[in-house]
């Protein structure tokens, strides 16, 4: 039976929406609905994050690490991703980014840093919280890098590696090497974030960019408000503005690295190899990274290897297309 006081609530929601228009009633609507096929919110602690997640699929499935991209959502991007990997036997762990949704720093004192090194490290600490030994990570974007980073220097807890757009991890050290113009012209907000006006820009106007960011990016990609909405949550993380701008300054030797990241930093500069199985993915439609056929990054993986391109996918493919991305992940668990 549904309570007096549920349908009270739920007419108080109805109502209010109906004063709102466009994007405030889906964001709205985003608010009162709960993640969609990934379950609840759940938290683990860490020495330096307290981290959101989801989990799901079977207690004793083959464990995989799902990692988002920025400015995008893990609901978003794997809602349909997860629930087919589970009915495979997999145990998807789907983790908030530091500085996004309620992935929050433990100590004030934490240098808010968004540097490729902290976001690997991350992931391995994660591991550890929750006892897992080893587990196969998949990503694109902060998460590919993420995803890269984990599998390069700490390889005997990676059993597999799925990425959008190969090899990810930075060369810190060729951070002022010019790249085509074309490229160039896809990375704007790097450089936007460079400076003062765009870190009030970000601060201010957060939405709006995150919204530019996703239509140029993934030009093809027909996202609805919803989706959109139910990102946004995200980006009101009161850490997600200094972690961003340090993402992108460290990434262009604009600003330094965390010092706890420092010996990380110099094992990166190597740009070590990955001997982890791997299947890369590049979308056919993505607005930043133009698609390849994988062999300028292909050396960098030294186990076994597959490339893919994905017509009609974005740079956010797992949300684009979930079929090619699930298809990845069972292939990198198979590849020997």
């Amino acid at each position: 039976m549904i309570s007096r006081r549920r349908v009270s609530q739920a007419m108080t929601t109805a109502a209010g929406a109906a004063g709102l228009s466009g994007a405030a009633r889906a964001r709205a609507a985003a608010q009162a609905q709960p993640p969609q096929g990934l379950g609840p919110v759940r938290h683990v602690r860490t020495d330096v994050l307290d981290i959101a997640y989801h989990a799901v699929g079977p207690a004793d499935g083959v464990p995989v690490i799902l990692l988002h991209g920025w400015p995008f959502s893990p609901v978003g991007s794997y809602a349909q991703v997860a629930p087919p990997l589970a009915d495979q036997g997999f145990r998807c762990y789907i983790p908030y980014l530091r500085g996004h949704g309620e992935t929050r720093f433990r100590h004030r004192d934490t240098v808010r840093s968004g540097q490729q090194a902290a976001l690997g490290a991350d992931l391995i600490a994660f591991m550890d919280a929750l006892g897992i030994r080893r587990a196969l990570y998949a990503g694109y974007d902060w998460g590919g890098r993420a995803a890269n980073v984990a599998a390069a220097l700490w390889p005997h807890r990676c059993t597999g590696l799925v990425c959008v757009n190969g090899y990810l991890i930075q060369n810190i050290a060729r951070a002022q090497e010019p790249l085509s113009p074309a490229q160039e012209l896809g990375f704007w907000y790097f450089f936007y974030f460079l400076t003062e006006r765009g870190a009030k820009g970000l601060e201010r106007n957060r939405e709006e960019l995150g919204r530019v960011v996703w239509q140029h990016n993934s030009p093809e990609w027909q996202f609805t408000e919803a989706e959109f909405a139910q990102a946004a949550r995200l980006w009101t993380n009161p850490d997600y503005v200094a972690v961003t701008l340090h993402s992108y300054r460290h990434r262009l030797a604009a600003a330094p690295g965390a010092p706890r990241y420092e010996e990380l930093e110099r094992r990166l500069l190597a740009q070590p190899t990955i001997s982890a199985p791997t299947v890369t993915l590049d979308g056919k439609a993505d607005g930043v990274t133009p698609w390849t056929d994988g062999s300028s990054y292909q050396p960098h993986y030294t186990g076994p290897f597959a490339h893919h391109v994905v017509p009609g996918a974005g740079h956010n493919l797992p949300q684009e297309r979930p079929d090619a991305f699930v298809s990845a992940v069972a292939e990198a668990h198979g590849l020997r």
